[in-house]
């Protein structure tokens, strides 16, 4: 099965029969397979959402369109180029096409250097001069609502969804096409999560930007993605809209991740749990 809607000749993002393996320690050991034959493409100001449990492979996909995980086989094509063999400087003139926004907003950032020294160096090695940077500079905190002074100060000195912010700065300083975002929100309290989700949907309706979204959460991705595709074990086990996944999930797999994901609700809360105890065989209470 794959994420995949027919393969438009316009794609920022196709994927196809992707394999990444892992070597294992030990004498004549063979590489693992993590990731088995996915298929998935992605459309201009389109998003298509990974979701699956720790493990699943989904943040392994990222990384091998990132270029972060060498490629066992398959391809990957951006923007018409078929980057899936790409290293070392041809890999970093990929950053006008593909940018990533990660789980961990301090761990991302360099706590040694400002905001804007962070922000300016894709600026600085795209090229451009002083007086572009500088305008391009106040055109990002702008546009992600970050204080102009934020320029000057460090990492520590902002809460974890503004770190989230600058990160997502960085990530759109050349414009891209593409940007892989790997739990971009699970590090994030709720309602911070939801100022994310709207700032990553006004820059997207913007500038045109596409998504990869990465999450272990169905019920995030239902208002936000376009198209979901499901992992489990490496593998596509389902896919559809967004709306028709989370909504009318087909397989045993997918249905348990809506049954674990939280609602408001307590009384829906309950039914869910119980529904996830039966798909899993436990009728025990905890």
């Amino acid at each position: 099965m794959s994420v995949d809607q027919n393969g438009a000749v316009g794609d920022v993002l196709r994927v196809e029969n992707l394999e990444v393996a892992y070597r294992v320690r030990g004498f004549r050991s063979q590489p693992r397979t993590v990731v088995h034959g996915v298929d998935l493409s992605i459309a201009a100001g389109e998003t298509v959402a990974l979701v699956g449990e720790s493990g699943s492979g989904k943040s392994t996909i990222g990384n091998a369109i990132l270029g972060l995980v060498p490629v066992a086989a398959g391809t990957i094509t951006l923007d018409g180029v078929d980057v899936t063999s790409f290293s070392g400087h041809r890999r970093r003139a990929l950053s006008r096409t593909v940018q990533a926004v990660f789980q961990n907003p301090y761990g991302s950032l360099n706590p040694w250097i400002t905001v804007g020294q962070t922000l300016a160096e894709p600026l600085r090695v795209a090229g451009r001069s002083r007086a572009e940077i500088a305008d391009r500079l106040h055109w990002l905190l702008d546009r992600v609502n970050l204080p102009a002074d934020a320029l000057n100060r460090y990492p520590s000195e902002f809460s974890g969804g503004q770190r989230q912010r600058v990160a997502i700065a960085r990530a759109i300083a050349l414009e891209p096409r593409l940007v892989v975002c790997d739990e971009p929100t699970s590090a994030l309290d709720v309602l911070t999560q939801a100022a994310v989700l709207r700032l990553l949907r006004e820059l997207q309706d913007d500038l045109g930007i596409s998504y990869l979204f990465i999450t272990h959460d169905l019920a995030i991705v239902r208002g936000f993605a376009n198209r979901v595709g499901v992992l489990d074990q490496g593998r596509i086990v389902e896919s559809g809209s967004a709306r028709q996944v989370c909504d009318d999930p087909q397989n045993p797999y997918t249905r348990q991740l809506v049954a674990a994901a939280p609602v408001p609700d307590p009384i829906l809360q309950r039914e869910r749990r119980a529904h996830r105890l039966a798909l899993s065989g436990d009728d025990s209470e905890t």
